[in-house]
């Protein structure tokens, strides 16, 4: 054992990665409903993974960032044995739970591959064999969904709170959302003592009895049963109950099946609303139909069919939250608020309730969201909570289920479709074959493919919420052209700022013939090394016969090249170090030479200095503190020597190079750097440089010889000037050769060069060092966040011409193989609704990010006219409504709402349960993600022109 408790392991850490690596793999192979998984802290992981030699492409986790990929480089070097599993940071301290296999909880609202990551049980076995540690922390898995079926590993169980009416006593049960009430009866019963025959268990939501829960096989879930709600406990005889039982007044109460019937039910049925219109009619249900299961019950905290009192206000009832679900209640609002939709819910909808349809959810979708609206626009100010509506959720769209936070756009997007699938008045899709538009003026095709879309999507969504845009492609290769008319049901718009970054990349010459010169431009965001080398070509002014070699420099060392055309730009950070290298197009067949630099501190120095010069190698940037290793560590640090400056890249002419081409080779890319004087001191003193301060005290050195003596012990005598000795790419291993030594052609040579005073004395070191960032974040960068960009700015951007990127390649029908086209986007016809939503959220492969930019957008008089490209003579003049808004960042955040009452004339704020009024002037915030906008009637137009000239827009 070792100090920290961890076993002498038995593995080598390529050993441990290769077993861990198939121990998943097998996993994956075999997923089922039951399979246990281990959450882990992936503070704890991320060591493991660096320790093993897992780099940020091939990891477990999938959410490095680029720090961690770069520190891969070296990991042989510094990477430490994890110790022992960690998983003290994303639990909770103490417990409230009497289970003992629940004693230790998560903290709550974590993000998987940010704080955790899930391994199988057997990874979890070994992983503990060899580190011990934890706390264990097993979860499994369960199968979601109704009709298409996902695994998902439950990571937080429902917490109920049981209230025993006996004795007022509290207790937390942890159950599966999947388990069912029979489970929770005997977990129950077997807590508190009590026969199953006895207990009588009621859901308590809000402290007030819903429904009487009986044993049976259906899930808690399905019961509408949430996160942290409370269960009632009662004990019956036959002759007493308890005190809960009683009503205001204390008679008992008559304990009866709150359950709705399950026989008919109706959609309008009971009070009069606002249009005026009550109906009794029953559905026509099918077989094995649940329609009618919840949709009558008061599950959503109140009577959902009293009427509003007298001078009560329609329409402001919030929304409670049930865990996270703030993003839900903001996305529900803004519909809610959507005047078209309120007048088609608050009428008879049910004949075109399509329960047959494969792709909807058999109509159950829509009655759901038709009752909660109808609860929301008849309970006054009542805030609602929507369980029932939240069950059919997670049934339908399991990515949804749980208390996790989410995206309300992505809830929007989900809801709009799964509605017009419910709601689809086709009940039979015709097939259609697609025609190309050969050459058909637009109009002609663009009715055609109106045409045919109704033939199969006929809904309120797609009479109020659908418009259709022009697609237009470019073959890159055979320049054929498609264009084709698509539907749409809202816009999702880049932010100006998201579209394009300025680069700089330091640009060397291969041949010696200039010297470095680092070079700033503006390329697309989305775009890929290809569209950087452009830019570059044309920056510096390429010769036809020259190509440019891009790199990646880390730690003074050639990280990786990115020689691949299609490579993201989004791989390459800002952080990083980019150099490009002209190369003779005639050469670059030839053996490349990657020129390594070093140079030697005196040995004779300080305690403090010897750690400052370790610790500039070994920095643990998770620790954020300096690793000291002895000298004894490597041959590396035995030779006091360190890397300095970019490495310099040049091609071999000879089809079999000698040392001596080497060398000439090497003098030739360092000519740039030649001094026009000899005293490297009188430089030197120039500036109080680190590297130059250690070359300057080298040139004092009395004892260097004896340092570089001790290095070439035992190694070939040389009759190179320079000091050159070949390595590999790691710059770990080093041997001596001569000037008659002959290499095989066509190989990557490195060599690493030796400083000394004499070289120093020759060359200016300086144009090797330093070079700049990708992209120096500073005060001009920050002016640039805080500046307002406009609406109609982010339209332009978003009707940009730009290529697909390789995961959405476009078979070409002429090529016969897919393409990188070119893809132009136009509107052709706008729906009576649009909704704008603002892509504040970007992602990458090793970094998320939330863009606060603020976006001026009207309220009043938006006027899309000019983006229309079908002149049908049209207003296309808009007037916003809702909004629902996004505060925070990633991974946790907060959701509201504004939505405008048009009756009223008035913007009110949505805070889940809480609603509160607020000026137009203060809906304009950096907050808003989704903008929904309404089509403003001419004659409307006409009245209220005057009213809306004052407006700010």
């Amino acid at each position: 054992m070792m100090e920290d408790g961890v076993s002498c392991l038995p593995c080598t850490p390529e050993e441990q990665k290769k077993i861990v690596i198939d121990l998943r793999n097998e996993s994956e192979r075999n997923l089922k409903e039951g399979n246990l998984y281990f959450v882990i802290s992936s503070g704890w992981f991320r060591k493991w993974e660096r320790y093993v030699g897992i780099d940020a492409d091939a990891n477990l986790i999938g959410n490095q960032s680029s720090d961690s990929r770069h520190r891969n480089v070296a990991s042989s070097l510094v990477a430490e044995m994890p110790g022992a599993i960690d998983n003290s940071d994303i639990v909770q301290n103490g417990s409230d739970c009497n289970c003992k296999e629940n004693a230790i909880q998560l903290r709550r609202n974590l993000v998987e591959g940010q704080d955790y990551v899930l391994v199988p049980q057997r990874v979890w076995e070994k992983l503990h064999e060899w580190y011990k540690g934890g706390p264990a922390l097993p979860r499994k898995m369960i199968l979601q969904g109704v009709y298409h079926r996902t695994f998902d590993v439950e990571v937080y169980p429902l917490r109920l709170k049981l209230i025993d009416s006996r004795d007022e006593s509290q207790s937390v049960i942890w159950l599966s959302r999947k388990a069912s009430l029979s489970e929770l009866f005997q977990r129950v019963c077997a807590l508190r003592g009590i026969q199953q025959n006895k207990a009588r268990i009621w859901d308590y939501f809000n402290k007030r009895k819903h429904t009487q829960l009986s044993a049976s096989n259906r899930s808690l879930e399905e019961s509408n049963l949430q996160m942290d709600q409370d269960i009632l406990l009662e004990e019956v005889d036959g002759h007493h109950s308890s005190r809960f039982g009683l009503d205001s007044t204390g008679n008992e109460l008559a304990l009866v099946s709150m359950e709705p019937s399950r026989s008919s039910f109706t959609i309008a049925g009971g009070p009069t609303l606002s249009n005026g219109h009550s109906s009794g009619f029953k559905s026509n249900q099918y077989p094995g139909s649940s329609l009618s299961s919840g949709l009558k019950d008061t599950d959503d905290g109140f009577d959902a069919y009293n009427t509003v009192r007298k001078g009560e206000k329609r329409g402001l009832a919030g929304l409670q939250n049930l865990g996270n679900t703030c993003f839900m209640n903001s996305a529900l609002q803004c519909l809610v608020h959507t005047p078209p939709l309120v007048e088609y819910f608050l009428k008879d909808y049910s004949d075109e309730i399509n329960t047959k349809n494969p792709l909807g959810m058999h109509g159950e979708l829509a009655l759901a969201f038709g009752e909660l609206l109808r609860k929301l626009w008849s309970s006054g100010q009542t805030a609602i909570a929507p369980r029932v509506f939240k069950g059919k959720l997670a049934r339908f769209a399991p990515q949804f289920s749980g208390y996790n936070q989410h995206d309300s756009q992505e809830l929007l997007a989900f809801l709009l479709d799964g509605l017009h699938e419910d709601l689809n008045r086709v009940k039979e899709k015709p097939y259609i074959e697609l025609k190309d538009a050969d050459g058909r003026p637009d109009e002609v095709v663009a009715a055609e493919s109106w045409k045919n879309h109704k033939a199969r999507n006929d809904s309120v969504i797609v009479d109020v919420c659908q418009g259709q845009y022009k697609s237009t492609l470019v073959c890159p290769v055979c320049n054929k052209i498609s264009i084709t008319f698509d539907p749409f049901m809202y816009l999702s718009l880049p932010l100006p700022s998201t579209i394009t970054r300025t680069m700089t990349v330091t640009v060397f010459y291969g041949d010696g013939s200039g010297l470095p010169m680092p070079y700033t431009v503006s390329v697309l965001k989305n775009g890929f090394c290809k569209d950087l080398l452009l830019a570059l070509r044309t920056a510096c002014c390429l010769k036809t016969d020259e190509n440019l070699l891009l790199a990646e420099v880390y730690e003074n060392k050639i990280y990786r090249y990115l020689e691949m055309p299609l490579e993201p730009l989004a791989s390459i950070k800002d952080d990083e170090h980019i150099v490009a290298f002209r190369i003779q197009k005639k050469g670059m067949e030839k053996t490349k030479l990657v020129i390594f630099h070093r140079w030697e501190e005196k040995e004779g120095e300080s305690h403090r200095n010897l750690l400052n010069k370790e610790a500039v190698l070994f920095f643990d940037q998770d620790l954020n503190l300096y690793v000291w290793l002895s000298r004894s560590t490597t041959d590396y640090l035995k030779s006091g020597k360190e890397l300095f400056g970019t490495p310099l890249i040049t091609y071999l002419g000879e089809d079999q190079p000698s040392g001596a081409d080497i060398e000439t080779a090497v003098s030739k890319v360092l000519s740039p750097f030649k001094r026009m004087h000899s005293s490297a001191k009188a430089h030197i003193g120039k500036g109080s440089d680190f590297l130059s301060d250690g070359l300057d005290e080298l040139c004092s050195s009395s004892d260097a010889q004896s340092i570089e003596n001790a290095e070439f012990e035992g190694a070939l005598s040389t009759d190179l000037s320079l000091r050159l000795l070949l390595t590999d790419d790691r710059v770990m291993n080093f041997k001596a050769f001569k000037k008659d030594t002959l290499f095989e052609p066509g190989k990557i040579l490195s060599v690493v060069m030796d400083w000394t005073d004499k070289e120093q004395d020759l060359y200016d070191a300086s144009y090797l060092k330093d070079i700049p960032e990708v992209h120096k974040a500073g005060f001009a960068a920050k002016k640039t966040r805080q500046e307002a960009i406009s609406l109609s700015s982010c339209l332009d951007a978003f009707l940009v011409e730009e290529p697909l990127g390789p995961d959405d390649m476009w078979y070409c029908p002429r090529c016969k193989e897919h393409r990188q086209a070119v893809k132009k986007l136009d509107l052709w016809m706008l729906p009576e609704i649009i909704v704008f939503h603002l892509k504040r959220f970007t992602y990458g492969r090793y970094l998320k990010n939330k863009i606060d930019t603020f976006v001026n957008f009207p309220i009043h008089n938006l006027d899309l006219s000019k983006y229309v490209k079908n002149k049908d003579g049209q207003s296309y003049v808009y007037e916003l409504y809702a909004i629902s808004n996004h505060y925070g960042g990633l991974g946790g955040g907060h959701y509201t709402a504004y939505a405008k009452l048009i009756d009223e004339n008035r913007w009110y704020h949505f805070d889940d349960g809480h609603v509160s009024p607020v000026n137009e002037s203060d809906i304009k915030t950096s907050a808003a993600y989704l903008l929904f906008y309404k089509r403003v009637n001419e004659s409307k137009m006409e009245i209220g022109e005057s009213s809306y000239s004052h407006s700010t827009s």
